[in-house]
């Protein structure tokens, strides 16, 4: 499960829009929407794609981030 809270709050610190985030992952902005405020999941291929755009290095950030489990 996503951890909504933390990811809005790296997407904020990136300074990319999400509309732009959406783009780069191949996703409209309406689905992006969906995944992060959990309406639907994250594929393997959009979480590996979400932290090259966001520059998610650390693994365990990766992990809080979408393996969450609130």
């Amino acid at each position: 499960m996503t951890n909504t809270e933390l990811l809005e709050q790296v997407i904020a610190e990136s300074g990319i829009k999400k509309g732009a985030i959406a783009k780069k992952i191949g996703i409209s902005a309406y689905s992006l929407a969906k995944k992060i405020n959990r309406v639907t999941e994250f594929k393997a291929s959009e979480i590996d794609a979400m932290c090259c755009v966001l520059h998610i290095t650390d693994r365990r950030l990766k992990e809080q981030i979408f393996f969450c489990k609130k």
